[in-house]
């Protein structure tokens, strides 16, 4: 084992802090906390889809989901980009993303409704994912099409807000037609019906059903009125047709392939002015009608091959006793496999909005990068690290410059600080001791170096080395040393201190006061170069960043604030850097200079002590 000096082991003791210290930011700044997917993301909240004994229980696996996820006022709009591109669904993992997109977002409302794809969704049991938000310089990342998987022909969230309702499926078939919209629907925008107008999703390849397959369709609906036979949706083609209506209120479905149609019989009705999830599945010649995640009734019939359009809001045919849907509807999804009655159920509670919704899907409250409650640190610290990619390579070479400067200057502060601390200690040992022999020095054998070290034998060998890194110990010594010497030459024959002696006394015990207050001061010169460079450097950086700023913009022509904003933003990080640099060295330097300031009185006044004790002791008889 290396045994190191009491100095140079605090030397290295400061250096490895400092080294750590740099290890644990660099390493924050990079990687974030443990468990954090990127740390350029500064927020996050944990949303669990319980289907255990807790939340809402499912009959059978639900498949790979796409989850609703509602945001309303207990989510920190203003920490999100304005328009919620910086949104980031992430699995429990904390690795994987997930698709999604957003059907709605309003940050003024704070209100806000995105769609999650989680795969294999468990029953029995609770799947956490990860909402991620808080990143300024983000991309959007909302997918919808990658949201659902490739047996979805069809979604339709009618959030348009007055256009033709697009088609968030990987088939993007969007609908024709034009219908009321209604901007607050179920969940997010939605259409209303008159029992007139109608939306047609017209003919495609993509939308195919084959004959004898599988099918689900399911959609929200709001009736205004109870009329007879309302037909929510149609589908004919060549003789063959597929309805789904209500009549009267009650929920119904009609299949009519090669031989006559095969009615359901009616399920229990519905009243006005409320939500009501509907879905239709089809498997094996048998077709079950699900009212709000429930199986309402069933009737046999294969699933005909159909092709056409299929119109939604009523039924357009020229002659028969169907009458148009008079009411809302909200969020129409069509599949070529048959949904499963948890798949079903999932749907309907967790996007329905009641108190089974909330039990089904928790948000949790807001996490920081730095772990607990979100914090303006964390989002500032955010909003630098995406200025600080606008920064020109001039810029980054004063950030650079800076860094070296405030390294230097912490160092120097850290060991000053360190070994005033240890004179200090040092010193209170020394004077404890010296209190008790300064009124008799005489007590004190100068011929023998033990004696003088040992303070008259009245000093342990621990209080010893510890008053060995006094300033004033030093003075002591070199004191005494200097009496040594001259009992010394007088060979017996010492007869005091004349005046002389004394005044070579003093100015020796000066001498070496200079040089111990030279030892307190070496290198605070680093602080003053940081101080007064800091600010400089960093003016230069700013300077050069916005000349280069406004030479890009006339090369490009491009004037508008996007273009500068960014440029500006980060030249002036270089300023910043420098008075980071300026101001905790202007701190530092205050506060050492005030503690350097009191050990050099503290030396003077020991001085003049020390001469007058000596002076009493050994008087002079010339």
């Amino acid at each position: 084992m290396l045994l190191f000096p009491p100095r140079l082991r605090a030397r290295r003791t400061v250096l490895s802090t400092l080294l750590l210290m740099l290890a644990g930011i660099t390493a924050s700044w990079a990687e974030g906390p443990a468990n954090w997917w990127k740390p350029e993301w500064t927020a996050r909240k944990k949303i669990t889809i319980n289907t255990g004994a807790e939340g809402v229980g499912l009959p059978s696996p639900p498949g790979s989901p796409a989850v609703l996820v509602r945001l309303s006022s207990d989510f920190a709009f203003g920490t999100a980009k304005e328009d919620g591109s910086d949104l980031r669904f992430v699995s429990g993992d904390n690795k994987t993303l997930l698709p999604f997109h957003i059907e709605r977002w309003d940050n003024l409302l704070n209100e806000a409704v995105a769609w999650v794809k989680v795969p294999d969704l468990k029953i029995n049991a609770a799947t956490d994912i990860w909402l991620y938000y808080g990143n300024p310089a983000a991309e959007r990342a909302s997918d919808p099409k990658a949201t659902y998987d490739e047996d979805t022909l069809g979604v339709y969230h009618f959030s348009e807000n007055g256009g033709a309702p697009a088609d968030s499926s990987p088939a993007g078939v969007n609908a024709e037609g034009i219908a009321v919209p209604v901007a607050t629907a179920l969940i997010g925008g939605g259409v209303r019906f008159t029992g007139q107008n109608s939306l047609t999703i017209p003919a495609n390849p993509a939308l195919g059903w084959t004959a004898g397959g599988a099918l689900t369709v399911s959609i929200w609906v709001k009736p205004a009125t109870l009329g007879p036979n309302a037909i929510i949706l149609s589908r004919r083609e060549n003789g063959q047709h597929f309805l789904l209506g209500m009549d009267a209120g009650a929920p119904f479905m009609a299949v009519k392939g090669a031989n006559e149609e095969i009615r359901s019989p009616g399920s229990p009705a519905m009243s006005t002015g409320t939500w009501h999830h509907l879905a239709v599945t089809a498997l094996n010649g048998t077709f079950t009608l699900y009212v709000d995640g429930e199986s309402r009734v069933t009737l046999t019939s294969a699933l005909p091959g159909l092709a056409g359009p299929i119109s939604i809001g009523r039924d357009d045919i020229s002659s028969g006793n169907v009458a148009g849907f008079a009411g809302e509807l909200d969020e129409l999804e069509i599949s070529k496999i048959t949904r499963s009655a948890g798949a079903i159920k999932l749907a309907a509670v967790n996007q329905g909005g009641t108190v089974d919704a909330a039990k089904l899907l928790t948000v949790a409250a807001e996490e920081a990068s730095g772990g607990g409650e979100h914090s303006e640190i964390a989002e500032h610290l955010n909003l630098i690290r995406g200025i600080s990619k606008s920064l020109t390579f001039d810029g980054w070479v004063v950030i650079w410059l800076c860094t070296i400067l405030a390294v230097i200057g912490w160092a120097v502060a850290i060991g000053k600080v360190f070994y005033l601390n240890r004179i200090a200690k040092s010193s209170k040992v020394f004077l404890k001791q010296w209190k008790t022999i300064s009124n008799d020095i005489t007590a004190l054998d100068h011929t023998d170096e033990d004696s003088v070290r040992s303070m008259g034998g009245g000093t342990n060998s621990q209080d010893q080395r510890a008053m060995w890194e006094s300033p004033l110990f030093h003075l002591y010594h070199l004191g005494s040393q200097e009496i040594q010497h001259r009992i010394t030459n007088a060979r017996g024959d010492f007869k005091g201190l004349s005046e002389r002696s004394i005044t070579s006394i003093r100015a020796l015990l000066d001498g070496g006061a200079t040089r111990e207050t030279q030892k307190l001061q070496s290198k605070l010169v680093f602080l003053t170069i940081g101080i007064a460079g800091g600010p400089y450097l960093g003016l230069l950086g700013t300077v050069i960043g916005v000349m280069i700023t406004f030479a890009v913009i006339a090369k490009s022509g491009e004037v508008d604030i996007n273009s500068i904003a960014p440029g500006i933003a980060g030249a002036l990080l270089a300023t910043v850097a420098g008075l980071a640099v300026a101001i905790p060295a202007l701190f530092a330097y205050s506060y050492l200079a005030s503690r350097i300031k009191d050990s050099i009185l503290s030396m003077n006044t020991f001085i003049e002590e020390f001469i007058a004790r000596i002076a009493e002791a050994y008087p002079s008889n010339d």
